[in-house]
């Protein structure tokens, strides 16, 4: 792997990465939209287009900063400090290709780190306004995560052990080398438990609602209920990238088939399609899923994510035993 990324040149690990964060930063927004006109659907509606969240976005970046006077220097660099380290994760991970730039450092204690580092930014903003709500969502989303990210942590961890190594371009890499580890004991035990790890950390159902209006219930909105304007929008903007980056990594660690492993540029954007493809399909049938369940209460939330760890360890037994 080391020396495949000397082999294509810095260049063009670059240009893959570009290419990567471009293809997320759209997608992010549509994937949103595509979940909210498959409930639309589901519900006999017509629903907003697919590419409403962009068009959001535009309006929200046309408004004015309005702050609170009780807010200090956090409320305003949170979104940018979650924009920045979802940007970061997205740049160094395999999901167009191979050799990322920076692959070498895209090991999975770091994009674990990146992706904490974006959360706590924002929960940091919810208790910086001094709301209530604000707090309060800061407070179960903490906790959430508290559970979630050790889960995550494990999970990818299974697939480091099969693979020999905890560098993502390297796992990748492995599973294209070894395609019968997809039907492995320990990557279907990871897969599931990655599932209910993306769905909490992305705020859908049975965890968070994120079309709810009721503060009571709220989760990841009430810590941005105090933001407005182009503030808001970049909070939006990176969950809706750390949304699509979660599930295109996913989707890539598990079926990265379609990904370029050489420096054609015609394989980049091949693979940025395939990509695209894998992420909807997958992003479909979680929704499908959401659409026939009801969201849980708080205090049942820990309960499934308990059962996501719980699975991530048994994929990391079995890898070893297996091994």
């Amino acid at each position: 792997m080391i020396a495949g990324i000397s082999t294509i040149g810095l260049g063009v690990s670059i240009g893959a990465s570009l290419l990567q964060l471009i293809a997320v930063v759209l997608g992010g927004p549509l994937l949103m939209g595509l979940m909210v006109k498959i409930r639309a659907r589901a519900e006999g509606r017509i629903g907003p287009p697919i590419r409403q969240p962009l068009l959001d976005l535009r309006k929200l970046a046309s408004k004015e900063r309005i702050h609170s006077e009780h807010t200090s220097v956090v409320f305003a660099v949170a979104p940018i400090a979650l924009v920045a380290s979802v940007a970061v994760a997205i740049a160094i991970t395999p999901l167009v290709s191979t050799f990322p730039v920076l692959g070498r450092s895209a090991d999975l204690f770091v994009v674990v780190f990146l992706i904490l580092s974006g959360s706590v930014a924002l929960a940091l903003a919810g208790l910086d306004s001094g709301t209530a709500f604000g707090g309060m969502g800061s407070s179960r989303a903490m906790t959430i995560g508290a559970l979630a990210e050790p889960a995550l942590l494990v999970a990818m961890l299974a697939l480091s052990i099969q693979a020999g190594s905890s560098n993502l371009p390297e796992i990748v890499s492995s599973t294209l080398a070894h395609p019968g580890w997809i039907a492995s004991p320990e990557r279907l035990l990871s897969f599931v438990a990655l599932l209910i790890v993306v769905i909490s950390e992305t705020g859908r159902i049975p965890v968070d609602n994120p079309s709810t209006h009721l503060e009571l219930t709220m989760v990841h909105e009430a810590m941005t209920l105090e933001y407005a304007g182009p503030e808001l929008g970049l909070v939006l903007l990176g969950q809706a990238m750390r949304l699509g980056f979660l599930f295109a990594l996913v989707a890539n660690l598990f079926f990265p088939w379609g990904i370029a492993s050489g420096s054609n540029p015609a394989g980049f954007l091949l693979g940025t399609v395939i990509l695209g493809a894998k992420t909807v399909v997958l992003v479909t049938g979680v929704e499908l899923i959401a659409i026939s369940t009801a969201k849980l209460r708080l205090f049942r939330v820990p309960e499934l994510l308990t059962g996501g760890f719980v699975l991530a360890v048994l994929a990391v037994v079995t890898g070893l035993v297996t091994r």
